[in-house]
């Protein structure tokens, strides 16, 4: 953790230089011959990108949409060792889970993420008796080493003080333990600047139209870039897929016979206004095997999941009434009908889960890490979930290392294994948010506005230490100081940081993703036009 003292002032903090612009890296792209092309920006291309950056190799990462900007934005916004995986006598799973969540949460990246308590509730006639929940916890804590307390039980009326809405009818006791959460669309952009750092070349909205071929080995593919129209090729010597709910799309372009690898789940989402202040998180049991959720985050409230097999178009998915009855139907065990309220929906989203292709009921399907490789040399990765990416960037990377030809050390004399990279490499902007937000509140501009204290603990948690380059354009330029709705924290020099700092090409860019602006309901078509047109400058 970063000390309150280590913690640049606003006139000293580095400032980064703009990004190159779309067609920059597009003729960068299309010029070099790269190491490895990892096609799909969603958080298992990144971390991988991230990791084959570091091992020393000529890494290019392309996505056809944003970065993160499918299912990798739409979780459950957790960083979890998978509680109901030790239903299935998962320990080991467990425990490597929980020490993958605590390496991220306290080493990684501790300014995106933060500690969260969970109140699992025990109901007369519920799936499961208190005496199992409360064994279960403590199990769950021990297997991270009680570094986030010791799971136990919890009286109904201790637990309804700090979750007012938590429904106490027929309330026998409540279970407690600690998880994490994120925002996840942020995690991933930290990613990739991480990859960038560490010298990969990105393009986001550059869709693959086709792969190059070299007497029959995948070499390429040919691109095009959805912000112009323009097309283009890039060259590499081994080509990962990592393109999530589209892998088998792209392993037919490799092989047209190529048999179905994964099948999906659809995991549906709300998020609501809040009624009353949360201290903590409902896990409800409702069944053996499936928990939902209800989460403080981001001021809201967000309820989910559902777990469903999904066999339709993956640019498709949405959230149906049907997910939405569902969710509030069983957010209903344990919360009270006023937050439930339709009315308080500000937003819904749907993702997908990628799993191993085979029969049997999505909720109890392992979510593993899948890579194979296809007739003509190209990789593909699939699966997995968002508390381990970085584990999956290390796995794919082994992977690669252990390919005839040996991509690491043939194709990038001096590259090194990734067994010898860092272990907890930190994401850009580490730092304690606590003392940046401090600092973003102290050191305001001499005359002037001193920056709100939800807007200063807004950057702190979203961005770390580089909250301060977006300060010093507030403080140089008043109307990127201003708030972009009365209602939420962010303010117009996060657009603007957005547009020349993190890739942001479109206003669902910047209002879904960098931003928090759609989530809350927030992004009016004025406040969309506005966006655009600070991002054409």
């Amino acid at each position: 953790m970063t000390t309150l003292q280590s913690v640049p002032a606003l006139g000293t903090h580095p400032a980064a230089g703009s990004l190159p612009s779309h067609a920059e890296t597009r003729e960068q792209l299309s010029k070099a011959t790269y190491d490895l092309l990892v096609i799909g920006g969603g958080i298992l291309g990144i971390s991988t990108a991230w990791h084959a950056a570091q091992s020393g190799l000529r890494v290019a990462l392309v996505d056809a949409g944003d970065f993160a900007g499918a299912t990798s934005s739409a979780s459950s916004k957790l960083l979890h060792g998978g509680l109901r995986y030790l239903q299935t006598g998962a320990v080991k799973l467990v425990a490597e889970n929980h020490f993958e969540r605590r390496a991220v949460s306290r080493q990684v990246a501790p300014h995106l993420a933060n500690p969260l308590t969970f109140y699992l509730p025990v109901y007369k006639g519920g799936p499961h008796g208190a005496a199992k929940l409360g064994a279960g916890v403590f199990a769950y804590s021990a297997l991270s080493a009680f570094g986030d307390g010791v799971g136990h039980l919890l009286s109904p009326a201790k637990a309804a003080q700090d979750v007012p809405e938590l429904r106490t009818d027929n309330l026998k006791a409540v279970a407690v333990y600690g998880d994490d959460q994120m925002n996840d669309a942020r995690m991933a952009l930290m990613t990739v600047r991480a990859a960038v750092d560490a010298g990969a070349t990105v393009l986001n909205h550059a869709e693959v139209t086709g792969l190059r071929f070299t007497r029959g080995r995948v070499t390429g593919a040919e691109l095009k870039d959805r912000t112009t129209g323009d097309e283009f090729g890039v060259n590499a010597r081994l080509v990962l897929n990592a393109t999530g709910p589209w892998v088998d799309h792209l392993r037919k372009m490799e092989d047209p016979n190529a048999a179905p690898s994964i099948r999906l789940s659809k995991g549906a989402h709300l998020v609501l206004k809040r009624t009353s202040p949360w201290k903590a998180a409902l896990a409800t049991p409702i069944d053996k095997y499936r928990i939902t959720f209800a989460l403080p985050w981001e001021d809201m409230l967000l309820l989910g999941t559902t777990d469903e097999e999904y066999e339709g178009d993956p640019g498709q998915v949405e959230v149906t009434e049907k997910d939405t009855a569902q969710i509030l139907d069983e957010a209903a065990f344990s919360i009270r009908d006023q937050q439930l309220s339709r009315d308080l929906i500000t937003y819904s989203f749907a993702g997908l889960r990628v799993l191993p292709g085979g029969p049997g009921d999505t909720s109890k399907a392992k979510r593993e890490t899948v890579v194979t490789e296809g007739r003509g040399g190209m990789l593909s990765v699939a699966g997995g979930k968002w508390t381990t990416f970085r584990h999956i960037g290390r796995t794919v990377m082994k992977k690669l290392e252990q390919l005839p030809g040996h991509v690491i050390g043939e194709y990038a004399e001096g590259a090194v294994p990734v067994s010898a990279l860092p272990k907890r490499l930190p994401l850009p902007g580490i730092a304690n948010p606590n003392a940046v937000a401090h600092r973003l509140l102290v050191d305001g501009p001499a005359p002037g506005p001193r920056m709100a204290a939800d807007t200063a603990k807004h950057l702190a948690t979203h961005y770390g230490s580089l909250s301060f380059d977006i300060a010093r354009m507030a403080n140089e330029n008043p109307e990127l100081a201003r708030r972009i709705h009365p209602d939420a924290p962010e303010i117009w020099a996060q657009v603007a940081y957005a547009r020349d700092h993190e890739w942001a090409e479109t206003a669902d860019d910047v209002l879904r993703r960098r931003t928090t602006l759609t989530i809350r309901g927030l992004a009016t078509d004025e406040i969309r036009a506005e966006v655009e047109s600070m991002l054409r400058k």
